[in-house]
């Protein structure tokens, strides 16, 4: 049996996690006593593939049908029912959510961007992030019979604004 951390404090590596409690049990935060404000967060993925299975997405002819649509509303429908694949969020209200999704020569592949907003005590960077991350299974899902070789890459939380910790981007 794995031993539990016997305090969730903060330490010289960093902060506390939030979701350990003092005798080391996962918990939900409480965020009653948060001010709602508005909270913005944006997650990236690739899906990197063959020049071929690239060309097929883009002429709109593989076999499942539309690859891009229907991965731009499973990554919608995901961040929407996020709390309910990852145990301790919240269930949010959200009051906007993108899925963009560019192909990519280059990669050879698809760059999938989701921005996710909701005004409340808590921020999105969980749902962005699920948001891309079954868009990216969704494309994967709908042309794995012409290439089992496809990669899911990079997924990393872009930018996160509002709330108490402030503005994030990656890579400053």
């Amino acid at each position: 049996m794995a031993r539990k951390p016997s305090k969730a404090r903060s330490s010289a590596s960093g902060p506390a996690l939030t979701h350990i409690d003092a005798k080391g049990d996962a918990r939900m935060v409480d965020v009653s006593a948060k001010p709602a404000t508005e909270r913005t967060a944006v997650a990236e993925g690739h899906v990197v593939m063959s020049k071929a299975t690239l060309a097929l997405i883009a002429s709109g002819q593989a076999k499942k049908g539309d690859v891009l649509a229907t991965a731009r509303i499973a990554g919608i429908m995901a961040a929407k029912r996020t709390s309910e694949l990852i145990p301790l969020c919240h269930p949010l209200a959200l009051s906007k959510v993108t899925v963009d999704i560019e192909t990519d020569a280059k990669l050879p592949g698809c760059v999938i961007r989701a921005t996710v907003k909701v005004t409340g005590p808590t921020g999105v960077e969980m749902e962005a992030l699920t948001a891309v991350s079954v868009a990216c299974l969704t494309i994967y899902d709908m042309i794995k019979a012409v290439e089992r070789g496809v990669r899911i890459e990079g997924i990393h939380l872009v930018e996160k604004i509002g709330g108490k910790s402030g503005h994030y981007r990656a890579g400053e």
